[in-house]
């Protein structure tokens, strides 16, 4: 049953709103004063507040500014005897929900109420929704480059300065940063994200900053920005090395101001974002090439972070992998499996050059084209990465004779595991006589065992 705390001085008032509520369902409180209302609101909570804003001691809208302060506040309904657009506007402002005058209509206040439990109902399944989609800001992994990560974070992520997230590919910039809004102040606003190299350079000021209809031909109508749909929260400009020099001069003006125009437009919004930027390029560099602002390098680079890639964090790889194989098999309706050592092993002599997206992506592979499985091993494995350890470091066979060796060495291994290590049945399977493929296996370095 929805609760209602109405707070006015005048009892006659508090008296006929608590019987009318009461008999449409509500569960009714009254409180005298705003230091009454906050002192009930500390002790239990309500779903809507009735709050005159002519009160002795403290007056209605400073009771607002406290209430808003509240963990989990109610909507608030301001009501007052002698309101003016200039009140009504600031206790909008404060968060009033909406602005009711006396001589009150007991049908508008009904109303009000009801679309206020329904509003606030709204605002805790969001809330609740964003809790569940914290999992996805939780980096996985001990290694000491991803503990010092993480340290970092906790630091930096309760303040409002822009951070700029330096790193390869695929090693989770995008993770890092809704990390970051997760522990920040603005957890339970809009975190938006803009992909600057997805964004084609004529349609990426459009996407930022918004347009007006008919502002160019594919406009029909009005659409809002990125930077507006981000108010109060995080917008994370993804690759902004990618962004165009005219782009980058709009985005160093509104990080200056906090205000822009949509395209189109000649009216300037205002805006309270935090900005935080990744890229995979080395900016000064990009700078010297004139290629990217200096100004709004600096602009951005108020905290840099640094992401590791997954070579520099091998030991972390055991971790991921079985990580994604429980939340991709969750996701694929697939049952729990365990991934054995030895596949493992394998995963962690591979170089990664695409870093942890490319690890996911394997297990993702795997999942799906081993529904039958009952466990992961190192046959399931794509052949390119069992091939890896047999390259150089700079990922290339130095010689046409490795290459095919190693590629013999794969297939004999392979074709081993799905055998059990029965070497009579491999030669079968292989075509091959027994004392061949021993000889085989002699040259290439496999060991009966394996």
């Amino acid at each position: 049953m929805p609760s209602v705390l109405i707070v006015d001085d005048e009892s006659s008032i508090r008296e006929s709103l608590a019987g009318v509520l009461q008999d449409e369902g509500y569960k009714a409180a009254a409180a005298e004063s705003g230091e009454a209302c906050m002192d009930l609101l500390h002790r239990k909570a309500f779903d809507v507040v009735l709050l005159d804003i002519w009160l002795p001691g403290m007056d209605g809208l400073d009771t607002l500014e406290k209430i808003r302060d509240t963990e989990n506040a109610p909507e608030v309904i301001i009501i007052s005897g002698h309101g003016t657009i200039e009140t009504a506007v600031r206790a909008t402002k404060l968060g009033a929900f909406d602005f009711l005058e006396k001589p009150l209509s007991l049908e508008r206040t009904l109303i009000l109420v009801k679309n206020a439990v329904e509003a606030r109902k709204l605002r805790q399944e969001n809330r609740d929704l964003k809790r569940q989609l914290v999992p996805k800001s939780v980096i996985v992994g001990e290694s000491i480059p991803i503990k010092a990560l993480r340290q970092q974070i906790q630091l930096m992520a309760p303040t409002n300065g822009r951070v700029l997230i330096f790193g390869e590919s695929g090693t989770g910039k995008e993770l890092v940063a809704r990390a970051i809004h997760a522990q920040s102040p603005r957890a339970d606003e809009m975190f938006v994200e803009v992909n600057c190299a997805a964004i084609p350079e004529d349609l990426i000021e459009s996407e930022l900053f918004g347009h007006r209809r008919g502002s160019f031909p594919a406009a029909p109508a009005d659409k809002d920005g990125k930077f507006l749909k981000a108010h109060r929260g995080t917008l994370f400009l993804d690759e902004v090395g990618d962004m165009s020099l005219r782009t980058q001069a709009k985005v160093l003006r509104t990080l200056e101001e906090q205000t822009f125009t949509a395209v189109g437009g000649d009216e300037p919004l205002s805006v309270d974002v935090r900005v935080i930027a990744s890229t995979n390029k080395d900016l000064e560099e990009e700078i010297s090439r004139g290629n990217f602002r200096e100004d709004l390098f600096y602009r951005l680079n108020v905290i840099p972070f640094s992401v590791p890639s997954l070579r520099e964090r091998k030991e972390d790889v055991p971790l991921l992998a079985r990580h994604f194989l429980r939340e991709l098999s969750s996701q694929y309706g697939r049952r729990s499996r365990e991934i054995t050592d030895d596949a493992i092993e394998t995963l962690m002599r591979y170089s990664w050059p695409g870093n942890v997206r490319e690890l996911r992506n394997v297990v993702e592979r795997i999942v799906i084209m081993n529904p039958t499985a009952g466990r992961l091993e190192r046959k399931h494995l794509p052949p390119l990465i069992y091939r890896d350890g047999n390259r150089r470091s700079g990922g290339e066979f130095l010689t046409l004779h490795q290459a095919r060796a190693a590629y013999e060495r794969d297939y004999i291994l392979k074709k081993l595991d799905d055998n059990h290590g029965n070497v009579s049945r491999t030669a079968e399977a292989l075509g091959l006589e027994r004392s061949h493929l021993y000889r085989k296996m002699k040259t290439l370095g496999i060991a009966v065992k394996e």
